[in-house]
């Protein structure tokens, strides 16, 4: 079972959040992690390299930096079947590159903007999301 925890929970989202409206007001563009990170390889097609490569290291050090503060290890726990990672992975990339956004553009970005489309791919993911974990729960 997952535990859940309020404060942490919330200093994510603030922290999400808030990079959101920093990248629309800095960059003006919208905070989808896809979307940047497939922007940091070739072709460029901008200038924005530097702000990409940024907010993706501000990725991988946050919880760095969380761990060492709080004095403890980051826990992660990730499937060793290999076949069920790299299909995973390949249909998040399908997913993501079909419904023109990730998760966090169109559910952080997208609702904040009252976007129809962003609404309607936010409640595929959850639908998808739910069906996944009781199948994964319970079925299998």
């Amino acid at each position: 079972m997952t535990e859940f925890t309020p404060f942490a929970s919330l200093a994510g989202g603030t922290l999400i959040g808030l990079s959101a409206v920093l990248l629309m007001l800095w960059e003006g563009r919208i905070a989808g992690i896809s979307g940047i990170a497939g922007r940091l390889l070739p072709p460029y097609r901008d200038g924005a390299f530097l702000s990409r490569a940024g907010f993706v290291a501000g990725l991988v050090a946050a919880p760095l930096g969380i761990a060492t503060l709080a004095g403890g290890g980051i826990t992660q726990t990730v499937s060793s079947n290999l076949p069920l990672m790299v299909v995973a992975g390949l249909l998040v990339g399908f997913g993501s590159v079909y419904g023109n956004g990730c998760t966090s553009g169109h559910g952080v970005c997208g609702l904040s903007r009252l976007s129809m489309s962003s609404l309607v791919a936010t409640a595929v993911f959850m639908i998808v999301a739910f069906v996944t974990v009781f199948i994964v729960r319970h079925v299998i």
